[in-house]
């Protein structure tokens, strides 16, 4: 097979993680940064240009696209659908997963648990619903945050308010969210390939942190999951469309909770933490997909 990997920066674990999985299976590996890609829309005839080039023949594509370059991204995924072109994760589920509050409203809606979530667009309402939220802490995150960035924890009410104000100065849209204070500054990532729970690690953050992202130098072991978080894990997958997904979970008093649904989750961390090739069973996913198209 052909792969085409989408990626902002070739040396990244992810990607080389990716493409070595691909060539020790005896596949083609190009990569692009989806910035530097093209789109010509025209009747009928989508095409996909990198630099001046028109992209070749690719039978699979891993996107790999940043939160800094979702919209463009998406696009670009959007148009190697159109190409007739197999991707581990489709543009719509991409942007259902990256919109913090879309992917909220959709776990919710579906009845799965999530922390408690509020956002306003007026600063006057702020107050009334922070109030909704929390009497104190609560934690104020961008809407397509990623890797801890962007997301901090208010210890007070006015503090938190006047975050979000600040945030809305710049034009910023934010959440409020539950601060769950019995997860003790721990997480736990699920990673799912085609359906599957193929491994799991507890994220535990550094003291005097909540965030608890393996880039803000939380440590992390291997979890053993329950019943109710597979369950959950997998249904939140589902819900969104993504085949390729690392699941946050919360472990709470009242039971776990969705936190993020990460549609371009790293593999260092999870690879390292479970030693397992996750790489390599995103290929086999991808193998299996493609033959199904070949001769479905």
């Amino acid at each position: 097979m052909k792969i085409l990997i989408l990626s902002r920066n070739a040396s990244l674990y992810s990607t080389q993680s990716l493409m070595n999985a691909a060539i020790k299976r005896n596949h083609e590996v190009q990569i692009y940064d989806h910035l530097m890609c093209n789109i010509i829309v025209e009747k009928s005839k989508p095409q996909l240009m990198i630099g001046q080039d028109f992209i070749g023949h690719f039978d699979a594509v891993i996107p790999r696209i940043g939160a800094s370059a979702t919209t463009y991204g998406a696009s670009i995924v959007r148009q190697l659908e159109h190409m007739g072109i197999f991707t581990t994760v489709t543009a719509d589920a991409l942007l259902k997963a990256r919109d913090k509050l879309h992917c909220m409203q959709l776990l919710s809606n579906m009845g799965l648990d999530v922390p408690k979530t509020g956002i306003s667009a007026g600063d006057y309402c702020i107050p009334m619903v922070y109030d909704q939220i929390s009497k104190d802490k609560a934690v104020v995150k961008l809407i397509s945050s990623t890797q801890g960035l962007g997301v901090i924890l208010a210890q007070t009410k006015n503090q938190g308010i006047s975050i979000v104000e600040g945030f809305h100065r710049v034009r910023e849209d934010v959440l409020i969210q539950e601060f769950i204070q019995d997860a003790k500054g721990s997480d736990v990532r699920v990673f799912i390939v085609d359906g599957k729970i193929v491994g799991a690690m507890v994220r535990q953050a550094v003291p005097g942190e909540f965030r608890s992202n393996i880039h803000r130098g939380a440590s992390s072991t291997i979890a053993i999951l329950s019943p109710e978080e597979e369950d959950l894990a997998l249904k939140a997958t589902s819900i969104l469309g993504l085949s390729i997904a690392g699941v946050d979970i919360l472990r709470s008093n009242r039971g776990p909770l969705i936190l993020e649904v990460n549609a371009s989750p790293g593999l260092e961390g999870i690879e390292g933490t479970t030693k397992v090739n996750i790489a390599e069973k995103i290929i086999k996913f991808i193998e299996r997909e493609v033959k199904k198209r070949k001769h479905g």
